[in-house]
């Protein structure tokens, strides 16, 4: 079988890594096409994972310019795979692979865990054979994206708990990064200030870099997305944050973490997963995984950088593991010639 994997933001690597492992094993063809973006070409590499970058990079900001992109790198995808004779085509959140996918008849499954990136979400879930979500998304929300009952396919739990099953912290990498062991260890995820559904400003993530980065008895590990906010929390000059210059293990991080700080969604999600503490700034709408998560104690909305409870975290409890063949079987299933 040969299958098609389209890869364009950092946390996609982290999902694909064992079912990409799993096809390899089965004897499977598995071709990889990326684009640079944030960590993700990084990621692919210590991955071992064999990629082509195809198309441009990411384009920032701005509705104009993401549409401009998207034109060019489908394009680009479809000059790529044509004649390829490919028989199946796998994304997580990466619409481009089923519009192209359509475009040349090979079936393809398009998976995604925030349903209120509708521009995005839309576009792949119309032009999918198959839609894979977490079992929390309910029928009305997928509805909306085109998502019909038919060609939905549904998880328990978190996919995090899926990819992480097999996951095993390296101890060793906080003193890599610097971090002075008599200090509460939080790490701190970026907004991510180029999606669409982020347009709402986020200063309560503001007020925490102030008050982590200014208390001597922390050390904040600061996660950036892109270049632009590396450089600009390097700006800050605050004394307690650690910027690492490149990639990181930063689920071994999490796991030896004190507390969890993040604007996005899957950090605060492997956070969950591994028994980390964790606290949400996202400013955008909160998904049903989310909001279940919240329901649950799991994961905490912060309203003040005040209400951070800067303390040695708890014993952790047992970890939940799931099979990530599953999300394979659920992604395949029924599409292979």
């Amino acid at each position: 079988m040969r299958v098609w994997i389209d890869i364009t933001n950092s946390p996609q690597v982290l999902f694909f890594r064992p079912l990409y492992a799993l096809l390899r094993a089965r004897g499977g063809d598995v071709f990889v096409t990326t684009r640079a973006y944030a960590q993700t070409l990084e990621l692919l590499a210590a991955s071992a994972i064999d990629h082509e970058v195809v198309g441009p990079p990411h384009a920032g900001a701005g509705m104009a310019r993401k549409a401009a992109a998207m034109a060019g790198r489908l394009r680009a995808l479809r000059r790529w795979a044509k004649g390829r004779r490919l028989d199946v085509a796998l994304s997580h959140a990466s619409h481009e692979l089923p519009l192209t996918a359509r475009s040349l008849g090979i079936p393809s499954a398009y998976a995604f865990d925030y349903e209120f990136a509708r521009v995005q979400h839309g576009l792949g879930s119309r032009a999918a054979s198959r839609v894979v979500v977490p079992a929390a998304i309910p029928d009305d929300r997928l509805r909306v994206l085109g998502a019909r009952a038919a060609k939905v396919r549904r998880y328990p739990g978190l996919k995090e708990e899926y990819y992480l099953a097999a996951f095993e912290p390296d101890p060793g990498v906080p003193e890599a990064l610097g971090v002075d062991p008599r200090r509460v260890l939080a790490v701190v995820r970026t907004p991510p200030d180029v999606s669409l559904y982020h347009r709402h400003g986020n200063p309560l993530f503001a007020n925490v870099l102030r008050r982590l980065g200014t208390d001597a008895a922390v050390h904040a590990v600061v996660l950036p997305r892109t270049a632009r906010q590396h450089a600009d929390l390097i700006a800050l000059g605050l004394p307690s944050l650690l910027l690492p210059a490149h990639a990181v293990d930063a689920q071994s991080l999490v796991a030896a973490a004190d507390l969890v700080v993040s604007a996005g969604g899957t950090m605060n999600r492997e956070a969950v997963a591994l028994g980390t503490p964790v606290y949400t700034t996202f400013a955008g709408r909160l998904g049903a995984v989310d909001e279940g998560l919240v329901a649950a104690g799991r994961l905490r909305q912060l309203a003040s950088a005040d209400a951070l409870a800067v303390e040695r975290a708890p014993a952790r409890q047992e970890r939940t593991r799931r099979d990530p063949a599953l999300l394979l079987e659920l992604m395949l299933g029924g599409l292979q010639g």
